[in-house]
């Protein structure tokens, strides 16, 4: 089951599953949220991260769930972090000032092949081989980690169509709701409905910018070519003009 759905307004799971990722027990969650775009400057890569939350000492968390070997990258696991940097100093403050952060991935396969539950990146001084001690925190959980453990119980769920036959209540609980009531199944249908409209969007915004750039003609004679509808042209506006 794809995170958003299970973790949306669910504060208390992706808690749970964070204090078993990170081994940081006492972490308390006072902030979540899936699905956050993180917008970056006018032609800069923009991204939209899984699951994000805060907690109660400050330290920044990004869940992502990774189904392609392709997105798993050392270049996208620093550029997700770097995102989550931006915006977490304020004017004058201090650098020592910013928080933790852990950009974590759960991946369907054992990227590094070492059978580990889990692989840590963290920076160290070369010449030393002492810790940077940066604050940032780079996971990779394997997905395939069928351990008798925390971790394998959960990569178990995490990969398992039947909640009964779930280990953890945590998960079971969410994945019964979303697959076994009537709730939980419009809930599903609407967000599956948002992903198509989304992937549309997506799909049309980018033939907008390829026509513009080829053709080199304005916004809105690519969306006359387009035929795009009067009333989705402010949208695609915003779209490209981030």
């Amino acid at each position: 089951m794809s995170a958003p759905p299970m973790f949306q307004d669910n504060m208390p799971l992706a808690q749970y599953v964070l204090r078993i990722l990170t081994g940081i027990r006492d972490l308390v969650l006072i902030h979540e949220e899936t699905q956050k775009d993180v917008k970056q400057l006018a032609g800069g890569r923009s991204v939209c991260l899984d699951v994000t939350g805060i907690d109660s000492k400050g330290t920044v968390y990004d869940l992502e769930i990774q189904r392609s070997d392709k997105g798993t990258g050392a270049h996208r696991a620093r550029y997700h972090s770097s995102m989550m940097d931006r915006d977490l100093l304020k004017e004058c403050q201090d650098f020592d000032e910013i928080p933790d952060t852990y950009t974590i991935f759960i991946t369907e396969n054992d990227i590094y092949q070492e059978g580990k539950p889990f692989y840590i990146i963290e920076r160290i001084n070369l010449t030393t081989g002492k810790s940077f001690n940066d604050g940032e925190h780079i996971l990779y959980v394997n997905g395939q980690y069928r351990g008798d453990d925390e971790i394998g119980d959960l990569m178990y769920d995490f990969n398992c169509d039947d909640p009964h036959k779930m280990k953890s209540k945590e998960m079971a609980e969410r994945a019964i709701y979303l697959k076994e009531t009537k709730e939980g199944v419009a809930f599903m249908c609407k967000q599956m409905e948002d992903m198509r409209n989304e992937t549309i969007r997506s799909t049309t915004t980018e033939y907008l910018k390829n026509i513009m750039k080829t053709l080199k003609i304005s916004l809105n004679q690519a969306m006359d070519a387009l035929q795009i509808p009067e009333k989705d042209r402010a949208q695609y506006t915003s779209r490209i003009k981030q």
